[in-house]
Parts: structure tokens; C-alpha cells; sequence
């Protein structure tokens, strides 16, 4: 989930980037869209959520992606932090990054085994659907600002369904399909560069998983 400390960095994200061009969530058969995206995150309450609001089944993911499936909501290590968290939507302020580009994001924590698993789900009004997770993904794969705005040039420009994964494996993000207008974005994270037991091929199964069971 994004943190109060990464907000001037998601800004300066966005504008680098438009330089270059246990419980498990609950079941849907609702059509993934800005606007249902948006009335999730509205949903959850401002101090998080104990379970994902999104119908991720991270056991069944965990399996297509050739891991044992003993997996749960929330980090492996329990603690203060809410298992779900939501930013934008009516919680947006003028000057937001999901202000300027009315959207929504849905944050979801799991663990696979001794595994801490972020799942963001971010849907914006226009492009790039990504451009806001540019902190998360400078934090876990350790990129530096050039790397940081190739991938999320890479991602914004990548098919719908294409996984796009980070140079340190550890991070991997895909463009959803939207019902209606907007562009939308998964990204996928675990642990820090180098430290995640996942494999790159993982980390990319997982993550393609994962995005089939919400469009």
C-alpha cells in the first residue's frame, strides 16, 4: 500500500512518466470498471480493512503459479497494519495524483508461506493506469529514477494482459480490462529486490493469475 511519506514521490512519478509517453477477497461477478473499482475503495473504511474487497483467491493463484498453496490475508508477520487499504475515489484531494486523474486504488496484502504478498489494483480515468504505483515499485525493486520510468513507460505501453516484470523480479504489474472507459493496472510485489523466495517465472505466473480472476 502506498504510505503519507510517498506522495511527493508518486507526483513527481507522474510527471517523469508523462515525459516519456486466510480470508480471501470476497466474490464478484461484477464486471472490473472505474466505477466499481471506485465504489470498493469509497467502501473501505479510512483505518483499512481486515480482509481484500477484491475477489483475489491467492491460494488458487499461488497454485497456477506452480507454489505450494499455504497462503492467507495479511502479512506473515502480524502487526498494526491493516490487511487492505484504499486511496482516491471521495477520499481524493485537489492536488492528488487520483485527483488530477480521477481513479481509485485498492490495496491487498497475502503471504505465501513465509512470503509477504502486495496486490495493488489501480484503475484511472486516463492513462497511465501504473503511473501512481511508481513509489511502490521504486521501493521494493530498488530502481533508480531512469529505470523507474522506463518500466512504468513499458507498462503503460504494454497490451492489455502482458505482464511486465521489474530487472529485479521481485515486481511485476499487467493492464487490466476495463468495462467502460479508463485504464486500469495490477501490480504484483514481494519482499524487497533480492530477498524474495520467489522465482521470476513466480512472480510473473502469480501475477497473471491474479489478473485473470478480476477481469
Amino acid at each position: 500500500m502506498t504510505h503519507p511519506r510517498h506522495r511527493f514521490a508518486i507526483a513527481a512519478a507522474l510527471t517523469a512518466a508523462a515525459l516519456v509517453t486466510g480470508c480471501q477477497g470476497e466474490s464478484s461477478t461484477e464486471s472490473l470498471s472505474l466505477k466499481s473499482l471506485t465504489e470498493t475503495a469509497d467502501g473501505v473504511p479510512d483505518d483499512g480493512a481486515s480482509t481484500c474487497p477484491l475477489p483475489y483467491d491467492m491460494a488458487e493463484a499461488a497454485k497456477t503459479a506452480g507454489l505450494e498453496p499455504d497462503t492467507g490475508p495479511g502479512p506473515v508477520q502480524d502487526g498494526d497494519e491493516p490487511f487492505a487499504t484504499a486511496e482516491g475515489g471521495k477520499r481524493a484531494a485537489a492536488g492528488d495524483p487520483l485527483a488530477e486523474n480521477p481513479g481509485a486504488l485498492v490495496s491487498c496484502t497475502f503471504h505465501i508461506r513465509e512470503e509477504d504478498v502486495q496486490v495493488h489494483t489501480l484503475a484511472t480515468r486516463g492513462p497511465s493506469g501504473i503511473a501512481p504505483l511508481a513509489p511502490v515499485v521504486s521501493s521494493l525493486a530498488a530502481a533508480d529514477n531512469d529505470d523507474l520510468v522506463s518500466y512504468v513507460d513499458k507498462v503503460a505501453q504494454a497490451e492489455v494482459g502482458e505482464v511486465v516484470i521489474t530487472d529485479s523480479g521481485n515486481v511485476a504489474s499487467v493492464r487490466l480490462k476495463l468495462d467502460g472507459e479508463g485504464d486500469a493496472a495490477l501490480l504484483v510485489g514481494t519482499r524487497e529486490a533480492g530477498h524474495t523466495s520467489l522465482t521470476r517465472e513466480q512472480v510473473d505466473d502469480l501475477t497473471a493469475a491474479l489478473a485473470d480472476q478480476v477481469q
